[in-house]
């Protein structure tokens, strides 16, 4: 069919109703209106592109990505279609797709400084920072009464290790939007700034009105949190992360029921037989170095030790397992009819997927995305010569840090205590488990036993990892290098025992969390027998 021209600048009504409806987020009522449109008129691209924007409101992104690519088939200049598509892509994780489509549209419409804002966080996505900041500062040079273009460049600055420069661009923003939540908690984000009373004065008078955004009043409430704890004020700062955490769990879709009933799945499903039979399956690449667990455990200062080694290059965590595993249909019952040598293309193509991320020759590289606990049998399965490293904290101090964190995307077990306590059991349950058929296949590295004896845990991680012992590694504080999660600042500094122990003065609140824990509290560091 030939390209369609972009439609005229008049909507029928029944656009106009669905889109209102988008703009108030009654999403229920926008979908039968365009679908109902679509039915009449199924090439109208701006009805296609509004579908999609709905489908990307509920997460349902592989339906956005088609719809907008049906847009842009009918439409190639339809500019609008094409960023949103540049969006959906790196919502999935597809940074490098969305940077070749944000060229595009940088082309046809250079005036709009959020598509450079987004392409600068594709960059950051693979690693290309230098860039991603040029493009930041061309960006503010530009258009510099921006706040949210100055949040995105702290981020950076903060990632890179910039951290003078991080404070200075976050406080830019304020300065332009001091009621934007965000950037007053990507501030407490950064753990070692405290805000001082006129901080707080500021974030309690945007927090008293009553015309800013859900988003936005949950960030204060979370960054008044961080403020009022490193006051030695915990009645306050848990009334804080509390409120926060109830408004961000009603935006949220999250169902603990499912998270056990996938790891009962799982452990019905990784027998020693169903294992054994798949020996000598899988790629043989030695590369990854897998660091998992719950967020929050310890797995930044795992792979800052890791990467001060001179054979292994530290990377992020990665979205890769999580698509590979969950690609197919009925996952993980489906691994059961999959043939040696899909196992081994599929582990083949992890390291195919992964290699945008590798800036170095180093023989070895880390992927520490925490959810990948859930994975842990399948990456065995697919990748049998990684190395996998389970990063483990005492059960209240790790939930309790979950808690009192705004995630930025996922995690979405963590605005619960309830949530909290049952997730963490089911990670524990599942690599019990693990080590059960698999003995010996995992290291576990406890928090606080490394930050006891930190030097005898480095060289029992390097040992689990075949490498030999390096004097950088116990000066890991020094290493240069990116940095992208909420520890980015901890892990450059020395290692300290104030995080063995935060969660002490909130204990009063945790009933819930303790209930949901159950013995897997009363036995840590050990573990509880599961029926």
């Amino acid at each position: 069919m030939a390209a369609l021209t972009l439609p005229p600048r008049t909507y029928p009504q029944t656009l106009i109703d669905a889109a209102l409806a988008l703009h108030d987020n009654r999403l229920s009522d926008a979908e039968p209106l365009l679908k109902g449109h679509l039915k009449a008129d199924p090439f109208d691209v701006r009805a296609i592109r509004m579908l999609a924007e709905l489908a990307g409101r509920i997460g349902r992104y592989k339906d956005a990505e088609n719809l907008l690519r049906r847009a842009i088939e009918l439409s190639p200049e339809f500019t609008a279609a094409r960023a949103n598509l540049a969006i959906t892509l790196y919502r999935q994780n597809r940074a490098p797709e969305a940077i070749a489509e944000l060229d595009r549209v940088l082309e046809e419409d250079p005036e709009n400084p959020g598509h450079a804002n987004l392409k600068a966080a594709a960059l950051g996505r693979i690693g290309g920072f230098d860039e991603a900041i040029e493009l930041y500062e061309q960006v503010l040079k530009d258009v510099p009464r921006q706040p949210k273009v100055w949040m995105s460049f702290g981020h950076m600055l903060k990632t890179v290790g910039r951290q003078a420069d991080g404070i200075a661009a976050y406080r830019r923003a304020i300065d332009i939007a001091p009621e934007l939540g965000e950037v007053w908690w990507s501030l407490a984000n950064l753990k070692t700034v405290k805000f001082d009373e006129g901080d707080i004065a500021a974030m309690q008078a945007q927090l008293a009105r009553t015309d800013i955004s859900g988003e936005d009043r949950f960030h204060l409430d979370f960054a008044l949190g961080k403020a009022f704890e490193d006051n030695k004020q915990p009645s306050l700062a848990f009334a804080h992360y509390d409120t926060g955490n109830r408004l961000r769990r009603t935006k949220i879709v999250y169902a603990a029921d499912e998270t056990t009933a996938f790891v009962d799945r799982s452990i019905a499903l990784y027998t020693p037989e169903f294992l054994a039979a798949r020996t000598g399956a899988g790629s043989t690449a030695p590369d990854p170095i897998f660091i998992l667990g719950m967020p929050r455990a310890g797995s930044t200062l795992i792979e800052q030790i890791l990467s001060s080694h001179s054979l292994v290059e530290g990377t992020s965590e990665l979205p890769d397992i999580p698509f590979l595993a969950r690609r197919g249909t009925d996952y993980p019952a489906n691994l059961a009819t999959l043939p040696p040598k899909q196992l081994r293309a599929l582990g083949d193509e992890y390291i195919e997927r992964t290699r945008i991320q590798r800036r170095t020759d180093r023989p070895f590289f880390i992927d520490k995305l925490p959810n990948n606990w859930a994975h842990l049998p399948f990456i065995h399965l697919i990748l049998p010569n990684a190395k996998i490293i389970d990063a483990r904290r005492h059960p209240l101090g790790c939930c309790f840090s979950n808690f009192k964190q705004h995630f930025a995307r996922g995690q979405a077990f963590s605005y619960s205590l309830d949530d909290l306590g049952r997730y963490y059991r089911d990670y524990v349950r599942l690599l019990t488990h693990v080590d059960t058929v698999l003995p010996g296949r995992v290291h576990r590295v406890t928090y606080e036993r490394m930050v006891d004896d930190t030097e005898s845990e480095v060289r029992a991680l390097l040992a689990a990892c075949e490498l030999e012992f390096e004097p950088a590694t116990l000066d890991f504080h020094k290493t240069d290098r990116a940095v992208r999660t909420a520890s980015s600042e901890q892990v450059r500094q020395p290692i300290f025992r104030d995080g063995t122990e935060a969660w002490k003065p909130f204990e009063p609140y945790l009933d819930p969390l303790k209930v949901a824990l159950g013995d897997v509290l009363a036995r840590y560091p050990g573990v509880p027998a599961f029926g």
